[in-house]
């Protein structure tokens, strides 16, 4: 006897997923478009909606309506975070995708010099945090080292996207620094995808030698089967397409999609799938432009706004009222700009920079957005973090991104603009850059 099928989704549970997505994606367009207007990264917005819509208002002001919109039974918020998953697993692989590969192998000793440096240091100074900053927040003994550690992750993060976004914004994607800058924070992510899924294996398995092991063998296994399948599987697979932009979004989306459940299936983080398959896309030389641009119009304008605005939800800025939180957020805080900063400082300085171009550096590479806020999603779903602890981190990622734009203005005003740059903003349309009152020739 042949089992029953499966009943579709009950006509409740539809209409109030619906009414999730359209409320969060709506409020999450506005509020971004006004922290546009402002000069702020949209994603400060797109948070806002989930924040204003979670705990922190709508939740206290209008409990009984907030339960009903946002229910907190778990078959219901699933299918909202099902579709936040998808979102960003399709924006981690989308910035995979935009990686300037032959950028970081061109500037490689330099980009490497500074973002060293600005993994290392932020990194040792999040752990060593970690230990008394979990002693004071109650976190049990048990828990303590995979939290320091996640710490140190969430620490020496920067923000591919945000970056590259401010630098555009400011007409300064093709200056010098700015392409450091772009660079670095590129090896910075990689890093902390690797980082993240090692310690999402060891939160899973248990922190031990041999769980260790073994998550830096599957790592490492993942990493072999990317360059080994990289020319007859995507090649192929962007080939078979046919030349249409629209199935090769497809494909590119279904391959990314399919590489996140790979590395989930071994233990490691899905983001970290998305990313190595958006790289390994991005470098075939099979995904031209045009079709990046499609992709990002689906993952920018839509999904991305839906999984901020979900990530904002699990925000309670109650909890920076009790004065051991909120002392915790700005230790935090301060010591992941201080990290960043002298971390970039230090590695530029090493490469012989100026100290301007260093703390323009510092200043671009101390924005962590995007990235941080799906590290600090991948901690709560793990349990590493609670409330309090998610809330503090994405405040980091909140406030950093923008701070960027105003340090950059700053640094940038006394580094001279090179006639290899001039040149280069003028093939791009860009408008040439002032000299430095300071630095000018007599």
């Amino acid at each position: 006897m042949s089992a029953a099928p499966v009943p579709p989704i009950a006509a409740h549970q539809l209409l109030v997923f619906l009414l999730q997505v359209g409320v969060l994606l709506l409020l999450a367009i506005a509020l971004g478009r006004l922290a546009a207007r402002c000069g702020l990264p949209a994603i400060v917005g797109e948070l806002s909606a989930g924040v204003l819509l979670g705990p922190s208002l709508f939740g206290w002001l209008a409990p009984g309506a907030a339960a009903w919109l946002l229910p907190s039974d778990p078959g219901q918020m699933h299918l909202l975070d099902a579709v936040g998953q998808i979102a960003v697993l399709l924006l981690v692989g989308l910035t995979g995708i935009e990686m300037d590969l032959p950028m970081i192998r061109r500037r490689g000793g330099t980009a490497l010099r500074v973002s060293l440096a600005g993994l290392l240091v932020p990194l040792a100074l999040g752990i060593g945090l970690g230990f008394p900053l979990a002693g004071l927040l109650g976190i049990g003994p048990a828990d303590r080292r995979l939290f320091a550690l996640f710490l140190g992750v969430a620490m020496c993060v920067s923000a591919v996207p945000v970056i590259a976004k401010t630098l555009m914004d400011m007409n300064l994607i093709h200056r010098d620094v700015g392409q450091l800058t772009l660079a670095a924070g590129m090896i910075d992510d990689t890093f902390g995808w690797l980082m993240l899924s090692v310690v999402s294996a060891m939160t899973v398995g248990g922190l031990s030698a041999g769980v260790f092991t073994h998550a830096v063998g599957g790592l490492l296994l993942v990493v072999l089967i990317a360059l080994l399948v990289r020319r007859p599987v995507v090649h192929r697979a962007l080939r078979l397409s046919g030349g249409s932009e629209e199935r090769t979004v497809a494909m590119a989306a279904a391959m990314i999609l399919l590489a996140a459940a790979g590395t989930q299936a071994l233990g490691l983080e899905a983001v970290f799938g998305a990313y190595l398959c958006g790289l390994l896309i991005g470098s075939s030389g099979e995904f031209d432009r045009a079709g990046t641009a499609s992709l990002r119009m689906v993952v920018l304008a839509v999904l991305a706004p839906v999984f901020f605005a979900t990530a904002g939800l699990r925000i309670d800025l109650r909890a920076l009222t009790e004065p051991t939180v909120l002392g915790a957020a700005l230790i935090v805080l301060g010591v992941a700009v201080l990290g960043k900063f002298a971390g970039a400082y230090i590695g530029a300085r090493l490469s012989r920079l100026s100290r301007w171009e260093a703390l323009a550096l510092g200043a671009g590479m101390n924005a962590r957005g995007v990235i941080e806020v799906i590290v600090a999603m991948v901690g709560l779903r793990l349990g590493i973090l609670d409330t309090r602890t998610y809330t503090i981190i994405v405040l980091v990622a909140v406030v950093t991104s923008v701070m960027a734009p105003p340090l950059l203005r700053l640094a940038m005003k006394r580094v001279d603009c090179t006639e290899e740059e001039e040149r280069r903003l003028a093939a791009w349309g860009g408008a040439p850059a002032r000299r430095s009152p300071e630095r000018a020739d007599p």
